[in-house]
C-alpha cells in the first residue's frame, strides 16, 4: 500500500512502526534487516517521497517539509538503535573473551622446531635407510662450483645479476685470524644445493650416492610463492650402469615416502645443462585440491657427461642421475599451506601446528 505523501496520520504512524522495529531488534543484523524494511528503498516513507512529484505545486512544500520530519525522526531512532547494539556486542564480547589473570600459567611456553628442517630431516632419513650418505656444503660459493663445474655456460642466464646474488668484501673467519679476500669475484651465495655434488665427486671415487638438503638464495621478492631465501634436497648418484629406470624407480620410492602409498612420479623432456636427458618430475598427488591429479615437483636427469669429466670422473666408465625439488613446495603440498609466506614469518603458532615441539630437544 502506498502512503500519501500528504497523510499526516499515516506518515506518523509510519515512523512509529520504524521506531518500534528498530527498538525491538535484538542484535546488529536484525537491525539491518528491519532499516532496510523502514528506511530502504522499498519503505513507506520512500515511496511517499517519491510520489511528491506528483502532488500540485502549491502542496509539495507541505509534503517536502512533512516527510523531512519524518526521516529525520527514523534516521535518529536507528541511530539510537546502533548505539545501544553496538554497546552490547563490545560488552559481550568482552564478557565472552575476558581472560582470568589469576590462573596459574606457564611462564615460558614451550617452542617448536620450525616444519622446514624436520622435512630435511625426515626426507635424509628416506635416503639413508636406502644406504645413501647426506652430504653439505658452503652456502657462500666459488662460482666455479655453482655454474661451471656443473656445465653453466659463460652466458648462460642464470648467471645474471638479476637471478644470482654476487658478493662484495667477503671476510672469512679462520681459527686464528681475519684473512680480507682482496679480489672477491667469482662468488656467489649458491643458486642450488649443486655445488655439493661437485665437491663430492670432486674428492670421492664412484660409487656415490648422496642427497644434499640446504638453503640456497636467489633475486626474488617475498610472495606467496617465492622467496629469496629457501631450501632445496638434490640427490646424486653415480655408479657402472646407471640408468633412467633406476632414477624413476629412486623417484618413486621418495614419493611414497612424502606422500603416502598412491603417490608416484611421470617424466616430461625438458633441458637443463647438467643433465642429459633432462625432464620436469611431476607428482601424482592424491590430495590435491579438487580431486588427485598431476603436479610438478622438481627436475632430474642423467649426468650430463660433460659434468662427469669436469669433476674428475670418466664418463666412459660411469653414468649418474641426479634429482631436485623444493623442500618448501613439499611441505606446502603435503600440508595444504597456500602462502610461503608464512614459514618465514616467525609466528610460532605457525610451527606448534606440526606438532613438532618435542622433536630434537
Amino acid at each position: 500500500m502506498t502512503l500519501n505523501p500528504l497523510d499526516e496520520a499515516g506518515i506518523a504512524q509510519a515512523v512509529e512502526n520504524a521506531k518500534a522495529a528498530f527498538s525491538a531488534a535484538a542484535s546488529l543484523d536484525e537491525l539491518k534487516k528491519v532499516r532496510l524494511a523502514h528506511s530502504g528503498d522499498n519503505a513507506p516513507i520512500t515511496h511517499a517521497n517519491m510520489q511528491i512529484r506528483n502532488l500540485d505545486k502549491a502542496d509539495k512544500p507541505s509534503a517536502g517539509k512533512l516527510l523531512g520530519r519524518a526521516r529525520k525522526e527514523i534516521q535518529a531512532a536507528l541511530a539510537q538503535a546502533t548505539q545501544r547494539l553496538e554497546a552490547e556486542d563490545q560488552a559481550r564480547v568482552l564478557r565472552e573473551e575476558r581472560v582470568d589473570v589469576t590462573v596459574p600459567t606457564r611462564r615460558n611456553p614451550r617452542g617448536a622446531r620450525h616444519p622446514l628442517p624436520v622435512l630435511m630431516e625426515d626426507i635424509s632419513d628416506v635416503f639413508m635407510a636406502m644406504g645413501w650418505t647426506v652430504a653439505e656444503g658452503p652456502e657462500l660459493e666459488h662460482e666455479w662450483f655453482n655454474f661451471d663445474s656443473l656445465n653453466f655456460g659463460p652466458d648462460h642466464p642464470a648467471r645474471q645479476m638479476q637471478d644470482t646474488f654476487y658478493v662484495d668484501g667477503v671476510e672469512r673467519v679462520g681459527a686464528e685470524k681475519i684473512e680480507r679476500i682482496a679480489d672477491t669475484t667469482g662468488l656467489v651465495l649458491r643458486t642450488h644445493t649443486s655445488p655439493v655434488q661437485s665437491r663430492v665427486m670432486l674428492d670421492n671415487e664412484p660409487p656415490i650416492y648422496i642427497v644434499c638438503p640446504g638453503k640456497v638464495f636467489r633475486t626474488d621478492a617475498l610472495d606467496a610463492t617465492h622467496t629469496p631465501v629457501f631450501h632445496q634436497i638434490e640427490g646424486l648418484a653415480v655408479d657402472k650402469g646407471l640408468t633412467m629406470e633406476h632414477l624413476k624407480g629412486s623417484l618413486d620410492h621418495f614419493a611414497k615416502s612424502m606422500f603416502g602409498p598412491e603417490a608416484k612420479t611421470r617424466l616430461r623432456p625438458s633441458f637443463f645443462p647438467f643433465t642429459e636427458p633432462s625432464a620436469e618430475m611431476d607428482l601424482w598427488f592424491p590430495q590435491k585440491k579438487g580431486g588427485a591429479g598431476w603436479i610438478e615437483w622438481g627436475g632430474c636427469g642423467m649426468v650430463n657427461p660433460a659434468v662427469l669429466e669436469n669433476n674428475g670422473i670418466d664418463p666412459d666408465e660411469y653414468t649418474g642421475f641426479a634429482f631436485g625439488m623444493g623442500i618448501e613446495r613439499t611441505l606446502m603440498l603435503r600440508n595444504s599451506i597456500d602462502d610461503m609466506r608464512d614459514m618465514v614469518e616467525g609466528d610460532v603458532r605457525f610451527s606448534t601446528q606440526f606438532g613438532s615441539t618435542g622433536r630434537g630437544a
